[in-house]
């Protein structure tokens, strides 16, 4: 048998065994391994209420009013004041679309944003402008960001508890319930799952 037609062969039989085993096997392998031990998180970590999905607890997502002009791309969505409002988002949780707004410090568009994010937060949730935190003004790096701080949580309580008719107290402990600690005990700030949050609100009676 000519050499090359042996070199041609013995390649593609290390095509062949190589894409049975990175291709089908490892992948099958890992999918198995996965499903057995954390079968939650390898499906997407899902939110259900009353058995339908309603989000997933690693992206963030709206809580507005339903527009009263669905067509009209121009109108913009407002906040429902009867769920505790996330971050803001560059992408609007666009989770095919992650990113920042890429703006930085210097410039004027970021301020201006910053200032009427500042004075629409304070007049929804009936604050001082100077007590709103810094990440309800700002979107988070990827902006799909779940979390907000406990300081913005507990900003939004009165709000919440006067449109659902609740205590403050059981929102606050709500609050506490799905207030996640540090990245590996010591990396950012403890933050607070506005998805879960706020399914457990909904549940609420």
């Amino acid at each position: 048998m000519p050499t090359i037609v042996r070199t041609h062969l013995t390649a593609l039989r290390a095509l062949l065994v190589m894409t049975v085993l990175c291709g089908i096997a490892y992948p099958l392998l890992i999918t198995g391994i996965s499903q057995a031990v954390f079968s939650d998180k390898a499906n997407g970590s899902i939110v259900k209420s009353d058995g339908k999905a309603v989000g997933s607890s690693l992206l963030g997502q709206n809580y507005n009013l339903p527009k009263k002009n669905p067509d009209d791309p121009k109108e913009e969505a407002q906040p429902d004041p009867k769920w505790f409002q996330p971050r803001p988002s560059a992408n609007n949780y666009a989770g095919d679309n992650s990113g920042a707004s890429n703006l930085g410090p210097n410039s004027d568009d970021l301020l201006k944003a910053v200032n009427d994010r500042r004075a629409a937060v304070a007049a929804f949730d009936g604050v001082d402008p100077a007590s709103v935190p810094a990440d309800a003004l700002t979107a988070s790096a990827s902006g799909l960001d779940p979390h907000i701080s406990v300081a913005y949580a507990k900003e939004q309580v009165n709000r919440v508890a006067k449109e659902r008719n609740l205590p403050a107290d059981t929102l606050n402990q709500l609050i506490d319930k799905y207030t996640e600690g540090r990245s590996l005990g010591f990396l950012g700030q403890e933050g607070v799952n506005v998805v879960l949050l706020n399914k457990a609100v909904s549940e609420t009676k």
